[in-house]
Formats: structure tokens, sequence, C-alpha cells
């Protein structure tokens, strides 16, 4: 019992000591706000969702952002946008074969389509 009691002073101590230490602080510095930019390529998402698709991934919920999408590349390149736009209606058409579409999509964007 009695290791088990030293055990115990000893961890209250140095509890007490680390508390004691923390609650005084050692130097108070001010944390300045910073402002941290990131460029997202608006083009990646399109070549993942288009990847996804020509590998034989189904629609999904992603559809509903197809606009967001086609925006955010207009940004970059109105005239990849309006690719990107006739592409995914097509996509989206009922009975469409999405997987030749992707891949005819992303060759005619100028992107790359994975095999895997």
């Amino acid at each position: 019992m009695r290791v088990r009691s030293g055990v115990r002073v000893a961890f209250m101590a140095s509890l007490v000591v680390g508390l004691a230490a923390g609650a005084g602080g050692c130097s108070q510095q001010t944390v300045k706000p910073m402002k941290i930019e990131i460029k997202v390529d608006p083009m990646v998402q399109v070549t993942n969702t288009l990847q996804g698709y020509a590998k034989g991934q189904n629609l999904g919920s992603e559809v509903t952002g197809y606009d967001s999408m086609v925006s955010s590349v207009k940004a970059v390149s109105p005239e990849k946008a309006e690719i990107l736009e006739k592409g995914l209606a097509e996509i989206k058409k009922p009975g469409a074969d999405v997987k030749a579409k992707a891949k005819a999509l992303l060759a005619e964007l100028g992107l790359t389509a994975e095999s895997k």
C-alpha cells in the first residue's frame, strides 16, 4: 500500500505544480489573426467528377452542384465552362451512356481520364 500512496502523492504533487504553472502562465502573447487565402483550381473538381463517371460511377447528389461547378470554371475559362455545361447536360439526360460521355467530355476539355 505504501507504494501506491507514494505514487498518489507524487502524482498529486506534479498535478499541483502543473496547474500552478498553467494558471500563472509563462508569458501571455497576443495571437494575431491571419487571413489565409487558398486558391482552388475548379478544374480539379471537374476532373475528379468526370473521372469517376468514366470509371463507371453512377450519377449521385453531385448533379445538384453542376451549376456551381460550371460557374467556378467560367471564372477561369468561359470557353471550357460552355463545353462543360453542354457536356453535363448530356450526361444527366435519362438513359445517357454516362461512362462514354464522361470520357468524351474529359478529352474535349483537355483533361486526362485515368484508366483504373
